[in-house]
């Protein structure tokens, strides 16, 4: 019988496997080893990979994402170290090795023109002058001015010298300091970039310094203002004063009058206006800033009790800058007023209806209108104002008549455009403000000024123009008038030559001016010992580095001759207009977007409306 297999077989034994048991054994054991050895190659087969018959075993390096050969791990790791190296290296030797910066672009013509121009205020300071002046055939002067007048009996030592002959007018001397801090307000960052902020204000706080000198700035009721030392009047007989003399301010030894006035409106208000807008320029100096708001405000209220003109009809201030009215000062000096205290009470007076009627808001017809001078403040306070709208936009009641200034200013801009025959020109290009009169070119840079800066106030404000009727101007209608203008007066004209002293290589040589046309040679001359540089037909020893002339005649002629003040006398206030116009056009980077600065004269100014209330709290349940 045959037994069964599990596994599917018989259990039937074969003579195959019949040996023995021993035999079997021995069969089994050499198996077992032989399976043994093979379990052992292929082990290492697999740990070794098929490349490795040497037994040698790679190491590897686990990085979290991925498994890669230690080798190639640390040459990658050496790689970039060593690129970083490198790289690290190179940078520091650039950083340490000195190397030329790019220069900075050449200054345009204006900026060129502005250093010359402020040069001229420093030609005309009176008193003791700093050691840094920078006008070498000047010197001191003036130092006895108030001291030997029987009526001042007070210091009236400093300020500025305002022509060619040594008067100090107070009258046009203020507005020229009021227009040099409106120049600092609006374009600081320009003056600080190019060098001349220092100076500027240097400039401006030796005008109010001694603008200070003139009244009892420490009260705040005053009586009286000085209006001028020296006297010009020749018309009363041969005395010696100073325009009857012609010698340097540094000789003078004839008498300087002083003259007071009590009820001079005009005056204490543009002195306001000097003041308030220097304490805006000076207001990181906190106690300069403020003795000039107060006196200011003496000044100010001064002038609206006690009504009257400086320049009554014969005196010497009517001769030479005399006053048509007070009521423009009124608006202008309030204006500048509420810039400087906050005080609304100042802007209402600015604002008032029957103030602008007086200072002639209204007289659209008057061939006058829009012209804006050392007399006529009305359009630089319609600008200044207009400016409060377009940026703080203070509502009512002061709303309907700040848009009537708004409106008039830009009709004082259509004005300009020759197209509107408001005004003529000359063949050369000249506007004609003062319509054919001598010494054109003191109105012709306020309206470039005015021109410039309105222009800038519209692109601050992200206007792009304004309208003339139903036609629409972009802004850079304004500049290129503006700058039409002041290219005429630095040569751009039929004369072919610049009218400022110093600039370009044409300008006058024969400035009707004592101080530059008499040699520093150390000897003294008299009251009449100058006047043969007078009128000597050469040309002035010493260059009035900066002074802008009076200007063409109405047919672009022009005479450089010493004895017609027409032609070649420079003033303080012409210098004034022509700086503002200068940094207003100059083609200056400051790094910022704006032009002007839109918020610093609003410093003083608290907010129109009230601060809204903080939100509630988040409710908690």
């Amino acid at each position: 019988m045959f037994g069964r297999d599990p596994w599917g077989g018989t259990l039937e034994i074969s003579n195959a496997d019949s040996a023995t048991d021993d035999d079997r054994s021995r069969d089994l054991d050499r198996g077992a080893m032989m399976r043994h050895q093979l379990d052992e190659t292929q082990q290492s087969w697999l740990l070794a990979g098929p490349g490795d018959q040497a037994g040698k075993k790679k190491k590897y390096v686990d990085i979290g994402c991925m498994v890669i050969d230690r080798k190639i791990f640390m040459w990658t790791v050496g790689t970039i170290l060593g690129v970083g190296l490198f790289i690290g290296f190179v940078m520091m030797i650039v950083k340490l090795v000195p190397h030329k910066k790019p220069p900075p672009p050449p200054p345009d013509q204006y900026t060129l023109a502005l250093h010359k121009a402020l040069m001229f205020f420093n030609a005309q300071r009176s008193g003791p002058l700093p050691k840094h002046n920078g006008v070498s055939w000047r010197g001191n002067s003036g130092m006895k001015d108030g001291l030997s007048d029987s009526t001042a009996k007070k210091s009236l030592v400093g300020g500025f010298y305002d022509a060619g002959d040594a008067i100090k007018f107070n009258f046009p001397m203020a507005w020229s300091m009021t227009m040099l801090s409106w120049t600092v307000i609006e374009y600081r960052a320009k003056y600080e970039a190019i060098g001349e902020l220092d100076h500027v204000k240097e400039i401006i706080k030796w005008g109010t310094d001694y603008m200070l000198k003139t009244f009892n700035s420490s009260a705040d009721t005053i009586d009286r203002i000085v209006a001028q030392v020296g006297q010009g009047d020749t018309s009363k007989g041969p005395s010696p004063n100073d325009h009857y003399c012609w010698m340097r301010p540094e000789d003078i030894d004839y008498k300087r009058p002083v003259i007071e006035c009590h009820s001079c409106s005009d005056l204490a208000a543009e002195m306001a206006a000097a003041l308030a807008a220097a304490s805006i320029v000076f207001k990181d100096s906190k106690t300069y800033s403020d003795k000039l708001v107060h006196g200011a405000k003496a000044l100010y209220k001064f002038g609206r009790l006690q009504r009257g003109r400086y320049s009554p009809n014969g005196s010497d201030q009517s001769l030479f800058y005399n006053s048509t009215s007070y009521w423009d000062e009124f608006v202008w000096g309030g204006a500048w007023m509420y810039f400087a205290t906050g005080n609304t009470s100042y802007l209402t007076v600015a604002t008032a209806p029957g103030m602008a009627k007086h200072a002639g808001a209204f007289w659209l017809g008057s061939p006058n209108y829009g012209v804006f001078t050392w007399d006529d403040k009305l359009p630089g306070s319609q600008v200044l104002l207009s400016r409060l709208r377009l940026f703080l936009s203070p509502g009512y009641p002061y709303e309907e008549i700040l848009r009537t200034f708004h409106n008039q200013t830009d009709n004082v801009m259509c004005s300009y455009l020759p197209v509107y025959n408001s005004f003529n020109f000359t063949k050369g290009g000249l506007i004609q403000l003062n319509h054919g009169r001598p010494q054109p070119l003191q109105y012709v840079v306020n309206a470039a000024f005015l021109a410039s800066l309105y222009a800038d106030y519209l692109d601050t404000a992200d206007t792009p123009g304004w309208y003339c009727g139903p036609n629409f101007y972009k802004t850079d209608v304004l500049r290129k008038f503006a700058k039409s203008q002041i290219d005429y007066i630095l040569g751009k004209n039929p004369q072919k030559m610049s009218y400022v002293v110093g600039y370009g290589k044409k300008y006058p040589k024969r400035v009707h001016h004592r101080g530059a046309s008499i040699p520093h040679n150390g000897v003294h001359y008299g009251c009449k010992g100058g006047f043969k540089w007078r009128e000597s037909k050469k040309a002035n020893p010493n260059i009035l580095v900066g002074a802008m002339v009076a200007g063409p005649d109405r047919h672009d002629g022009f005479k450089d001759i010493r004895t017609n003040y027409n032609y070649t006398e420079p003033t303080l206030a012409a210098n004034a207009g022509l700086v503002a116009a200068l940094i207003s056009l100059a083609d200056i980077d400051t790094g910022s977007r704006t032009s002007v600065d839109k918020n610093t004269i609003f410093s003083a100014v608290p907010p129109m409306f009230p601060t809204p209330p903080p939100p509630p709290s988040a409710w908690k349940p």
